[in-house]
């Protein structure tokens, strides 16, 4: 599902990036645990096309955050997947798009991640030290949600896989760029 989202959106210029559990697996190159869904950042700008395209994909809409904040989606084999909506402020740092957060600002260096790479699957990441703040944070952000203990071993997992990487360890699977 990963890989089908991936081409179709790099087939309609439309930019996404992997967030949450999914990224992190991306980044250390395997599957760590079993996931409910697939987390998306897209361009608020680019979030029509998108739908539209998945809508002809056989993807339905589901209730969820503001249509201007989040997209969700479930895909034809029942997999949900969610596209978070992005602007940007005036000095380049990606913001939420829409809904009660609009204009509140993502870590600056959030689309730095390059690609990840499971198999032969290769997908945009958010970076890696933005996901650990975001799962760190969310909690904060969002008054009334608590922190799940998935996200921190999550945590845990990337702090140390950054810690290997600054140590000078084995470099990830894949680590380029990812053109905006």
């Amino acid at each position: 599902m990963i890989q089908q989202t991936v081409r179709l959106s790099a087939a309609a210029g439309v930019d996404v990036w992997l967030r949450g559990g999914w990224a992190l697996d991306f980044f250390l190159g395997e599957v760590t645990r079993e996931h409910l869904d697939i987390d998306f950042f897209c361009r608020a700008e680019d979030a029509d096309r998108l739908v539209v395209l998945l809508h002809e994909q056989g993807f339905r809409d589901d209730p969820g955050p503001p249509p201007e904040q989040q997209r969700d989606l479930t895909a034809p084999n029942g997999s949900e997947v969610s596209f978070a909506l992005l602007s940007w402020a005036a000095d380049g740092c990606p913001t939420v798009a829409g809904g009660a957060f609009a204009g509140e600002r993502w870590p600056a260096d959030l689309l730095d991640g390059g690609t990840g790479q499971i198999g032969d699957v290769v997908c945009p990441i958010v970076a890696p030290r933005a996901q650990i703040e975001i799962k760190q944070m969310m909690p904060v952000w969002v008054p009334g949600l608590r922190r799940r203990p998935k996200d921190a071993e999550d945590i845990a997992r990337l702090n140390h896989r950054l810690s290997e990487l600054s140590a000078g360890g084995p470099q990830p699977p894949s680590r380029t760029p990812h053109p905006s």
